[in-house]
């Protein structure tokens, strides 16, 4: 799940400076015939008129897009041109605010422009987006390697120790310098000539394998030729799947869209063995050169920029240059915690396998378990086990119960929050649902937009981001969705989800809560502006509360019935999540490890590796060094469709790891909620001060001991995970300051980005 803008804008509209480069207004004017040029920029000049300035889509059209991108970067270059033309001497408020309040219009079509390339795409769009981004990373790359603009920053920086500041203003100071430091403002001049170069062709070809992944999963459906293929599925699975294949011109067949992950969620209920192998094998082998959509050579491309980036900062590899600002302090650190895991892990899926093995002969199989066969009898043995039948579990779940009476009732528990949906607001799809936030005082706090069905033109996963962040110096609240990509259910038919995505609610609101609460002057520090390795700590912590008593029983009403789900069938789902973690987790561990892998190659290696067979070559052998059974459990993302870490000029490459991380954190904390009363007011509160409310101005180690009065203990996760019963010793340590911990693992939920 991203949570920033995830795309080139990411350090395009942020400049390297953690978004400093997309604040305030500009009084900036260009020439008469600039302007002319760029009429079609109108919308975005001037704020939203609507509530907390929210984008008004009725008045945005394509064609507005462009001419607004290019406007807003000739107003920001003549604010950063003032800031270093000001004849009085660098200070703190000309200089580092002053730089944090440019790029407001910039900031504006980035927030809007990104969110549709990634929920509602068209063509269009995706043209757009080729050109603009390019264009936008030579745009940062002159504002943050500026040798003159970087002379006055390092001057505010040297003299800090003779400035009053607060601690907010000193925490901006310090991350404003060390961005353009690691942008390249220490380099000589032909150093920092190719380090634009490298940003603006990473900036091409990320976005060129992001839209390739899309469409090697939106564009090519798996087509079935009846429904006895599709044996097993509901009735308003097959429904869809002949809808779909209509839609696709083949009307008379059935068509399944893939998701993201590796695994299909339909896969455990099809009775036909060749039908789930062609259903995996089509979402395994996306975009590896089996259909007509190939991103190997783009793999390639980006490795081997990412490397040569690295070593013009002296660094021996991507992973070690990008890990600067992380909690875990070194790629190694993070490498030896998931390291240590494998053994464990090994044995765990070679047993499991095993029972899989078992069950199979005892159904009179002929075959033993492969990938595409393992969550259908993972599930008959969860079944028989624990009795728990995922179709009778989501009678309990209606999407929009899920979310009004489980998560914003959580959230008015636990923070006074309260939420009236509203309908007068213009929206960029008719799925989204708005919704006002009020505190507990009345007084309203932001606006919510909620997209959770999956299409086309929807990327996979799910995500939170904002439209506007909160920010004192801008006097601006929050504006926040979350997106998901749930399958929508037929016309006439309730909206049931799985488990899992309701799992997934939980946490991408536990994401909307952060920024929500921010309480920020500056907005490059607000909210979710945090190390990699924090950001999904928040969101993860949230997803407790969806098995809590008191919640699941005001929301998880049978749709027909109304009767509340059973308390023993909430123990069996609670008992079951210990089982299949040699696949649940596994998948996960192998997907972290072989993000470590692409980016800790040296220049040199990841050079080496410029062929489409080299690119399959070395993921291959990657994971067999792993020592895992990749051939059972693949990983959840396959190189060539692995977004999170080649979408984008950073995106999470070498911090897949941080799911794991910041799982650690997460259940330690379930256990301090539940040792203070669990679901209280004042445990609301306590976290809303000591972690939701301090966005990047914190050092995350302290940050949580003011939470938890202690350092995290990994005993937690690994007891949740059915992985051990007791403390684990040694670890990686938590930067500045922070005693030694331990790593954990990601959510078993599609809550990725």
């Amino acid at each position: 799940m991203r949570i920033l803008l995830a795309s080139a804008a990411t350090i395009a509209l942020a400049g390297g400076l953690n978004g400093a480069a997309m604040a305030q207004d500009s009084t900036a004017t260009t020439s008469v015939t600039t302007q002319e040029r760029l009429q079609g920029a109108n919308y975005f000049e001037l704020e939203s008129s609507l509530p907390f300035k929210a984008p008004d889509f009725s008045k945005i059209s394509e064609d507005d897009y462009l001419p607004a991108f290019e406007k807003a970067m000739i107003i920001q270059k003549g604010e950063i041109q003032r800031i270093i033309d000001n004849p009085e001497p660098p200070t703190f408020e000309n200089t580092i605010v002053a730089l944090e309040k440019s790029g407001r219009m910039l900031s504006r079509v980035g927030a809007v422009f990104f969110q549709l390339t990634g929920t509602n795409t068209t063509d269009r769009l995706d043209e757009i987006n080729t050109e603009i981004s390019p264009k936008l990373s030579a745009h940062s790359d002159s504002i943050v390697l500026n040798p003159a603009l970087f002379a006055r920053v390092k001057a505010v920086y040297d003299n800090r120790a003779a400035m009053s500041m607060t601690r907010e203003d000193a925490k901006l100071l310090e991350e404003t310098y060390k961005s353009m430091v690691h942008a390249g403002a220490l380099l000589t001049d032909a150093e920092r000539t190719r380090v634009k170069e490298i940003n603006t062709e990473l900036s091409t070809v990320t976005t060129e394998f992001a839209q390739a992944a899309r469409n090697a999963m939106a564009d090519q459906p798996v087509f079935f030729d009846s429904r006895e293929e599709l044996a097993g599925l509901s009735e308003s699975d097959i429904t869809s799947a002949a809808e779909l294949a209509a839609e696709e011109g083949q009307p008379g067949k059935f068509a399944i869209a893939l998701q993201n992950t590796t695994q299909q969620p339909l896969l455990p209920s099809m009775e036909n063995r060749a039908a789930r192998e062609k259903l995996f094998k089509a979402s395994y082998h996306r975009a590896d050169g089996t259909t007509d959509i190939d991103t190997r050579d783009l793999v390639a491309k980006i490795s081997a920029l990412r490397a040569e980036k690295a070593a013009l900062f002296g660094e021996p590899d991507w992973a070690s240059y990008t890990m600067y600002d992380r909690m875990v302090e070194s790629p190694q650190a993070a490498l030896d915690f998931m390291g240590q895991m494998v053994p464990a892990l090994a044995e765990t899926q070679r047993r499991e396998a095993g029972l899989l093995n078992e069950k199979i002969a005892a159904e009179g199989g002929d075959f033993e378990v492969k990938p595409w066969d393992w969550y259908r009898y993972a599930n008959q043995i969860k079944a028989e086990q624990y009795e728990v039948d995922e179709d009778e579990v989501m009678q309990y779940f209606q999407l929009d119960k899920v979310l009004e009476d489980g998560v914003f009732y959580m959230a008015e528990k636990l923070y006074g929050l309260t939420f009236e949906r509203r309908t007068d607001l213009p929206v960029y799809h008719p799925d989204v649902w708005v919704y006002d936030v009020f505190e507990e005082d009345g007084s309203q706090l932001g606006l919510f937009y909620f997209d959770p069905f999956q299409r086309p033109s929807k990327r996979g996963g799910a995500w939170m981001s904002n439209f506007v962040s909160q920010s004192f110096l801008r006097d601006e609240q929050p504006v926040i969705y979350n997106g998901l990509n749930i399958p929508k259910a037929p016309a006439g038919e309730p909206q049931l989800v799985s488990f899992d995505w309701v799992n997934t609610t939980f946490h991408e609101f536990g994401h909307a809560l952060h920024g929500f609460f921010a309480n920020q002057q500056y907005p490059s520090l607000s909210g979710t502006a945090t190390a990699r390795d924090f950001v999904e700590y928040p969101s993860q912590v949230h997803e407790m509360w969806m098995t809590y008593p008191e919640v699941l029983q005001n929301y998880a009403k049978h749709h027909e019935t109304g009767e509340t789900i059973p308390t023993a069938l909430v123990e069996k789902i609670k008992a079951s999540s210990k089982f299949n973690q040699g696949y649940d987790f596994g998948e996960v561990l192998e997907a972290a490890l072989l993000d470590m892998k692409w980016h800790a190659l040296s220049a040199d290696e990841a050079a080496a590796i410029d062929t489409e067979a080299e690119v399959s070559q070395y993921e291959a052998t990657s994971l067999t060094e792993l020592g895992l059974e990749i051939e059972l459990v693949p990983p959840r993302y396959r190189t060539t469709y692995f977004n999170h870490i080649f979408s984008g000029p950073a995106g999470y490459s070498a911090g897949y790891y941080s799911y794991l991380w910041t799982q650690m954190l997460d259940h330690d904390s379930r256990n301090w909620f539940l040792d203070n009363g669990g679901l209280t007011r004042a445990n609301g509160e306590h976290y809303r001060q000591t972690v939701l409310s301090q966005g990047g101005t914190r050092d995350y180690g302290e940050m949580y001991r003011d939470f938890a009065g202690r350092d995290p203990n990994v005993q937690y996760m690994l007891i949740a995970l059915g992985l051990a019963e007791g403390p684990v010793e040694g670890g990686p340590r938590i930067a500045e300051g922070a005693s030694d911990g331990q790593l954990p693992d990601e959510p078993t939920s599609s809550t990725v980005d």
